[in-house]
């Protein structure tokens, strides 16, 4: 009895231990942003995965899925803001029940690649620690370029540098996310088989340690060296470019009062911007609640035709009986140039999975009675200023929508947004996904949000100016188009193929090796 008591509390401590590996990972992003912990924070759950036969229990599979759950659980509390929606129509403890759902949901759908990867790893404990340091790395990166390329994705790795640690985040130029992933999944094995081989004699100065320091010097000089690139201002790539922040709260933007106060706040600020000079205004997603074919007869378009001023504004697009998230291009004569249907919907929010089945709970979700549809992946907007990069809010967490377009010939950034969903964390996290898609692309990046963080941005990830958070606001920035292309523009994510290629044949090797 007193033995399997004692076997009890090891194995609760070392689920606490993983558990609070995962919170100090959390601890990176908004709201402490404590970025260097990421430095530290996987090697706890390394040691446990790799040491685990001398153990036997508990699973490290299980001790890997709490781990993940102490990460994206904290990273992703925001979410909790949902609650209550009743500007949506939807019941206090169904909206409880459904930010209850969404929250737990997405931790262990982040929590999964931490279990997978783990599930992995213990296949590998036999190899040699600087072989398992390369396994480990390739596994994690093709796990999260996996994630990414689904519909529920936010909390890499990566972002956890952003916004503070600038320097690393040039590692995104030369194969985007991916790239600083590795680099925290190497130094952390690297630290953690320092401490497993801590007592080889043959390891006097703790090779791996040293070689981890090593790592994070060389790559954060490299990054360095990508920071310190002169950025380019020629005059006749500038632009002067406004943004609007409405700041009308969720609970009234669908009754008259918001819708007035849209009217009248966006069409003030454009009015304003525009006679301080600027080229283009950009409004916030959603901006004007209305189908584009309803907002001709508004104020903001008399505005627009009257100051000749281009204006970027979030409305409804319409497609067939369903209807799109849409940022709409109008040209001075008041007439709609081009348009970008958000790509990247967010589940339950706006719209339901397995709708057969949460239809029927959830009755409710969007502000309009017809359906939401996403835009298409490979869509390419042009205006009168040449090729632009849109992102509408969730797109800003998938790289490759912006690297796509940046390819194509996309000379800046417009990010717009309405994060007034959530808690205050968010807006800001979401400011930290945009400052690595500027970098990655190497662009100038507008973000105009509806209760804020809107902001300027410069092509290393400088943030030249940042509103204050639920606030009426109007700024005006020069930004510069560019056409340079990055590594990773170019090639993309070519990083994760040769980690998985180099592991692979490493593994072929060490297999061979053994059966003869």
């Amino acid at each position: 009895m007193k033995y399997q008591t004692k076997k009890l509390l090891s194995s609760f401590s070392l689920y606490t231990l993983s558990f609070i590996s995962g919170v100090l990972m959390g601890l990176t992003v908004a709201p402490i942003g404590a970025w260097f912990l990421a430095w530290i924070a996987l090697a706890p759950l390394w040691v446990l995965v790799v040491s685990f036969k001398q153990r036997k229990k508990p699973s490290p599979l299980l001790l890997a899925l709490i781990w993940g759950i102490g990460y994206h659980g904290f990273a992703l509390s925001w979410i909790t803001g949902i609650h209550p929606m009743d500007w949506l129509g939807v019941p206090w403890l169904a909206s409880l029940a459904i930010t209850l759902f969404c929250w737990t949901f997405v931790s262990l759908w982040g929590a999964a690649i931490a279990a997978v990867w783990a599930a992995c790893m213990v296949r590998f404990v036999e190899h040699k620690p600087l072989v398992r340091v390369l396994i480990g790395t390739a596994i994690w990166c093709g796990l999260e370029g996996l994630w990414s390329a689904g519909a529920l994705w936010w909390s890499s790795l990566s972002y956890t540098q952003s916004p503070h640690n600038l320097v690393i985040l040039h590692l995104g130029q030369l194969s985007g996310p991916s790239a600083i992933t590795s680099v925290i999944v190497a130094v952390n094995g690297l630290i953690a088989e320092g401490w497993i081989n801590r007592k080889d004699t043959k390891n006097q100065f703790n090779k791996y340690l040293v070689i981890a320091a090593g790592l994070f010097i060389t790559l954060h000089l490299i990054g360095f060296s990508l920071y310190s690139t002169l950025i380019s201002k020629s005059p006749e790539t500038a632009l002067k470019v406004g943004v609007v922040q409405g700041n009308i709260p969720n609970i009234i933007k669908l009754r008259p009062e918001g819708l007035r106060r849209a009217i009248t706040g966006y069409t003030e600020g454009y009015l304003t911007l525009a006679d301080q000079g600027v080229d283009a205004v950009l409004t916030p997603e959603g901006a004007l609640p209305f189908f584009v074919r309803n907002l001709s007869t508004t104020p903001i378009i008399s505005a627009v035709r009257e100051k000749g001023v281009v204006a970027w504004i979030g409305a409804f697009g319409e497609r067939g009986r369903s209807y799109t998230n849409s940022l709409f291009t109008f040209a001075g004569n008041g007439e709609v140039f081009s348009r970008y249907d958000k790509t990247k919907l967010v589940p339950l929010g706006e719209y339901i999975p397995f709708e057969a089945i949460l239809g029927q709970l959830i009755q409710r979700l969007s502000p309009l009675d017809e359906h939401q549809v996403p835009g298409s992946p490979n869509q390419l907007v042009d205006t009168p200023f040449g090729r632009v990069i849109v992102g509408i809010c969730y797109d800003s967490a998938f790289s490759e929508q912006f690297r796509r377009q940046a390819a194509s010939g996309g000379q800046f950034i417009l990010s717009s947004s309405n994060d007034a969903h959530y808690s205050a964390a968010m807006p800001f996290q979401h400011h930290a996904q945009d400052i690595m898609r500027a970098i990655e692309t190497d662009r100038w990046s507008v973000r105009a949000t509806n209760t804020g963080y809107s902001a300027f941005i410069d092509p290393h990830g400088r943030t030249l100016w940042i509103s204050g958070y639920n606030t009426y606001a109007t700024h005006a920035e020069t930004i510069y188009q560019r056409q340079t292309q990055s590594l990773y523009v170019r090639w993309g994510d070519w990083l994760t193929p040769l980690l998985l290629i180099a592991a692979g044949g490493v593994w072929l090797v060490h297999l061979k090796m053994q059966r003869s």
